[in-house]
């Protein structure tokens, strides 16, 4: 599959295992690649995300990521379940960190250090790598490029989709700053 991903594709990837290096993270998530994303210039994720005004975004971009980190992860729709029974993530979240300070919910983020410097991708990041793919075949294209990347990011749902959409780039309008209003509709991957 690699060796389908263009040079923009490539450099996201490489510039996400940097975020996560610099994050101390151990190994590289969804919101690595698409801070990695956000940090291209000149193709075509770049002109979607500048097109979408996610780039004067990106500080709320960040606070919305580090505050579902806080919360442990959970999407808005794990939250309005969890409401849905009774539960309040907000006083959950209080007690924990009251008890065990802030953040105590967002889990490790500095780990062991791997010899060989690498940091291996989760399972959500690896999900985004093959939803590009499909995304990819999906509208004819021979090639994975830094767009199917985003496009991926928006369709699968977890925290980055929602602070994506938070933040008006969802599939459709994604799509829609990158092909214009006759790419749209193209064999939506599934």
């Amino acid at each position: 599959m690699f060796e389908r991903f263009t040079k923009g594709a490539r450099a996201a990837v490489t510039g996400a295992a940097a975020h996560a290096e610099r994050a101390g993270a151990d190994s590289v998530t969804e919101e690595h690649l698409l801070l990695s994303l956000l940090d291209q210039e000149g193709g075509r994720s770049s002109f979607a995300v500048t097109a979408l005004g996610l780039t004067d975004r990106r500080t709320s971009m960040e606070a919305s990521l580090t505050e579902a980190r806080r919360r442990g992860g959970l999407t808005k729709a794990d939250e309005a379940a969890l409401a849905g029974i009774g539960i309040d993530v907000t006083e959950i979240v209080a007690k924990v960190e009251g008890a065990h300070g802030e953040g105590a919910l967002a889990g490790a983020r500095a780990g062991r250090r791997r010899r060989s410097g690498h940091r291996a991708f989760t399972t959500g990041a690896k999900g985004i790598l093959e939803k590009s793919l499909r995304v990819a075949l999906g509208r004819g294209d021979r090639f994975i490029g830094e767009e199917h990347l985003l496009l991926a990011l928006t369709a699968c749902p977890g925290v980055v989709a929602d602070v994506l959409a938070e933040h008006g780039a969802t599939y459709t309008t994604v799509e829609r700053a990158l092909y214009g209003a006759g790419g749209e509709g193209q064999a939506r991957a599934s």
